[in-house]
């Protein structure tokens, strides 16, 4: 990390995690290593790629999260199991203090796919990466720019869990109508041109740590 006296900041290449908390638990359940590709006062981006070892929550028994009927998700017994990112890679891009972050996907071959705005709690940096809370309300963005919500079935059900009280989905839904709004304008990052980004051949996979789950950040240092 560089820097001094002012923000610190990781290089380009660093490896560093970036985690997910679970809901209502506060415990790491989602941890992907990653590769720096920019990190200034304005935009954290970030490369997973492919076949990155990540952490992901399963239900108890193994099964993966999304084959649990809705109505019991996010009340099943749940643990972490370990496993590889299958596809192409992600570009991950969040500015500080946004309640979102956009990820870049792509086709085999570099064909560009789309966007995908994922609503969360603003990333808490610390000396290993970033951490955060999913907030299940998402948004695909196009590259015609249309745009769709995605996962409002497991936000409404988030909250008959009790995982999200009123006031925090009536933020969730105010920072998605503020993701929209700068879509509308095709504003920062949609017409950056991240879409033609590309890897340093040079870079290896990150390794995931041993202790990819030690003491999550929950305020700035």
């Amino acid at each position: 990390m560089t820097g001094s006296g002012g923000p610190q900041h990781w290089a380009p290449g660093e490896h560093i995690l970036w985690r997910y908390r679970g809901n209502g638990s506060g415990d790491v359940h989602i941890c992907r290593p990653v590769t720096v590709v920019q990190d200034t006062d304005e935009l954290l981006a970030v490369w997973m790629a492919p076949g990155t070892e990540c952490v992901r929550p399963v239900l108890a028994d193994g099964t993966p999260v999304h084959e649990e009927p809705l109505a019991t998700r996010y009340t099943a017994p749940r643990t972490t199991a370990r496993s590889r990112w299958f596809g192409t890679g992600v570009l991950k891009l969040a500015r500080p203090g946004d309640p979102w972050s956009v990820w870049l996907f792509w086709e085999r071959g570099w064909s560009f796919r789309s966007w995908y705005v994922n609503l969360e709690e603003p990333r808490t940096r610390w000396a290993g990466g970033v951490d955060s809370e999913d907030h299940f309300l998402d948004i695909s963005v196009y590259p015609d720019r249309s745009w769709l919500w995605r996962d409002e079935d497991e936000f409404a059900q988030a909250q008959r869990a009790g995982l999200m009280n009123a006031a925090q989905a009536a933020r969730v839904r105010a920072a998605g109508s503020a993701a929209v709004e700068v879509i509308r304008a095709w504003g920062t990052p949609f017409s950056d041109g991240w879409e033609d980004w590309r890897p340093d051949p040079g870079w290896t996979v990150p390794e995931l740590p041993a202790d990819w789950d030690r003491t999550p950040a929950h305020t700035a240092p």
